[in-house]
């Protein structure tokens, strides 16, 4: 498990590799502000209409375009 200052590091290098500044503060901002639940939110949206089949199939996906960063 890793340490709080480490996770949110780690969360934070993510955010701006896939936003712009001020879209990753937005998003801060909204988690903050709002009532958000994400195992709620995870369950409710994530894999949706998706077969056991197809989520392992883009798992696999997943692993393969990205598996020098996730060694």
């Amino acid at each position: 498990m890793t340490n709080s200052a480490a996770l949110l590091d780690r969360g934070i290098r993510r955010l701006n590799n896939e936003l712009e500044i001020l879209d990753a503060e937005r998003f801060i901002a909204l988690l903050i502000r709002e009532s958000f639940d994400y195992t709620e939110w995870r369950r409710d949206n994530l894999f949706v209409n998706m077969s056991l089949d197809e989520i392992i199939d883009e798992a696999d996906k997943y692993c393969k375009e990205n598996a020098e960063t996730t060694l």
